[in-house]
């Protein structure tokens, strides 16, 4: 017996790395599978895995890029396994580019996937949920870029977007005991070589499992956590840890209100030390003496 018996699921991008530990996790807990991946030969092979373990499972070559991509995975997951229990909005993509030189193609390709693919899966699973008329769990997949990262305009501004959706999603499904939740995963992937933290070169870092994100969506998905909704989670490696939501923090209050010779007068004596670090995984805010202007000499 496991904990996600009876249960199906969707997970997209699931063909390698994160997502293709997710669904070996929801299997092995129980859990039919979609797996999906436009390279459905990788589908296909993570298929064998869950079947060679004693599982079930079916692959998809859908794009989540398109609104009849989503839905195809949706009904798919119903006409096979007769219900939809888990969304796992797992699929990404990235183009990297400096923010003065990123094109709209470079832009548009990753906003589709990750912003716009997350959307339309979550909403056509929903939907079917809500009919279903006994809950469901969405998982959907953020980042630490989404703090701010150099070269990630498009993958962060839609990691941070995602975030939202989740916060706000959770609010407007509880009533049909739909929970939403996101995960920021910890792990070495094809994507994660591209990327450049805090200076280093890309894909200097260790090597992180991309596996150990895969038990704690299971437990997301499972009825022991029926009373988890709007949370995101840092996962994999040796943690889970709450990533805070956006609140507001420090102030400095005047009676009467602000003019423009008071805030001149006060605001840096008093708050320059409270001003957020700007840029994944930086200690400090760097900025006080300001960014630099070239010399025009």
């Amino acid at each position: 017996m496991g904990i996600l018996d009876g249960k199906a699921a969707v997970v997209t991008g699931s063909g390698r790395g994160v997502g293709r530990g997710h669904v070996l996790h929801l299997a092995a807990n129980g859990a039919k599978v979609v797996v999906n991946d436009i390279d459905g030969d990788e589908a296909e092979k993570v298929v064998d895995e869950v079947k060679a373990a004693g599982g079930v499972a079916v692959a998809c070559d859908a794009s989540v890029d398109s609104r009849e991509g989503c839905k195809a995975l949706v009904d798919l997951c119903v006409s096979e396994f007769g219900r939809i229990d888990a969304m796992v909005n797992n699929a990404g993509n990235v183009r990297d580019r400096s923010f003065l030189k990123m094109s709209d193609e470079e832009f548009d390709a990753v906003v589709k996937v990750h912003m716009y693919g997350t959307f339309r899966c979550a909403q056509e699973a929903a939907r079917v949920m809500k009919e279903q008329g006994d809950g469901g769990s969405i998982v959907n997949t953020v980042s630490a870029a989404h703090f701010g990262n150099f070269g990630q305009t498009n993958y962060g501004g839609s990691k941070g977007a995602i975030a939202s959706f989740t916060y706000t999603w959770a609010v407007e499904l509880a009533r049909y005991g739909i929970r939403v939740n996101a995960i920021s995963p910890l792990a070495t992937t094809r994507m994660s070589a591209t990327a450049k933290v805090g200076g280093k070169e890309a894909g200097s870092g260790p090597f992180h499992d991309p596996n150990a994100n895969g038990p704690f969506v299971a437990y997301l998905c499972s009825d022991d956590a029926n009373y988890i909704t709007g949370q995101c989670f840092g996962t994999g490696g040796e943690r889970v840890e709450v990533v805070e939501h956006p609140k507001y923090g420090n102030g400095i209050y005047r009676e009467g209100g602000w003019d423009v010779e008071s805030l001149q007068a006060t605001f840096k004596q008093k708050f320059g030390s409270f001003l957020e670090p700007v840029g994944l995984m930086q200690a400090k805010y760097h900025y006080l003496e300001n960014p630099v202007v070239p010399s025009k000499d």
